[in-house]
């Protein structure tokens, strides 16, 4: 069972904001089929105004959300976030002097606390890595627990940039969840979460947080994989040993006249390796005409992990 709790909120008094209900409506959506339409996470989307997300209104949802013994909870707020000297608040559109949200010492809290085999909180809000360095430690350290992933869309003294009515934060997000920060196999993480949009955001923007105490990440979102798993399964028969070479001649171009059908399909494997940065040519710039001139192809760094896997049935 995997959940996940997703909050939008938009109609704060005074300080409204635009585009956290269509942040939250993009991820929920997202979060919930995998890429090929197949269930993912039961989604509990709350986006106000259509729900007045008050202060014992998402204290209650996030306390809901980490009970029990799921196999991931997944937190997702897109909002106001405030900060003042006793930490980091979860904005609600009740928010007054002295009682301005959830805490994020709080959420941090249940989360610890929590079960769940994995814990995932993801904030875009202003101060958000105030969840990362909670004010109650007293040393300024998050505390995770073992299976706990937190991911901001900024430092505890930084805003959250909204731009053409959606948060950059959660822009990047939403690309990534759709398969820009999958692995070859398809999937995505909260490591890769984070690197694909740490890559995307420059030395003067907004810096995101990422902190996590898991012994192996698990997937978020699976899409179809880059290479189908039958053709990466085949990268040990085409090279015995990592460091070998597959020797190419003619007969491998389905163009040429002495085209080899066996060969052909072989060539077409090694091409779409070719295509992902598993396998490159020797002595030629293209797989084609280290065909034709009778060369080799041979296997990247990465080629040799994918090689690896399979060899030791992990793939």
């Amino acid at each position: 069972m995997r959940r996940a709790l997703v909050v939008g909120i938009n109609d704060y008094t005074g300080s409204p904001l635009s585009g956290c209900v269509n942040d939250a409506t993009s991820i929920a959506a997202l979060l919930e089929v995998h890429g090929d339409g197949s269930p993912n996470f039961g989604v509990l989307l709350m986006t106000s105004p259509s729900t007045p997300v008050t202060r014992p209104v998402l204290r209650e949802a996030i306390e809901n959300l980490f009970a029990g013994d799921p196999d991931m909870a997944l937190l997702f707020f897109a909002g106001h976030g405030y900060i003042k000297s006793t930490g980091g608040y979860l904005v609600t559109v009740d928010a007054k002097k002295y009682d301005e949200g959830v805490s994020m010492d709080e959420v941090l809290a249940l989360a610890n606390q929590s079960r769940a085999k994995n814990k995932v909180v993801v904030l875009d809000c202003c101060h958000s890595g105030a969840m990362a360095t909670p004010a109650l430690s007293g040393n300024g350290t998050a505390q995770l627990s073992e299976g706990l992933s937190v991911l901001t869309a900024s430092r505890d003294y930084e805003s959250s940039l909204e731009v053409n009515g959606s948060g950059v934060f959660t822009s990047l997000l939403s690309d990534a969840l759709r398969g820009g920060a999958a692995d070859l196999r398809g999937n995505i993480t909260p490591g890769s979460l984070y690197a694909y949009v740490d890559e995307a955001l420059g030395a003067w923007d907004q810096r995101p947080i990422f902190r996590t105490n898991v012994t192996s990440f698990a997937s978020l979102r699976k899409i179809p994989p880059k290479v189908p798993f039958e053709v990466l399964r085949r990268i040990t028969q085409y090279f015995s040993t990592p460091d070998a070479e597959h020797k190419l001649d003619p007969s491998y171009e389905d163009t040429e006249a002495t085209a080899d059908a066996a060969k052909v399909k072989i060539f077409k494997d090694l091409q779409k390796l070719q295509s992902v940065g598993l396998v490159v040519p020797v002595d030629a710039e293209f797989m084609y005409f280290a065909a034709i001139n009778s060369t080799s192809c041979r296997l990247t760094a990465l080629g040799y992990q994918y090689w690896r896997l399979v060899k030791e049935r992990k793939l």
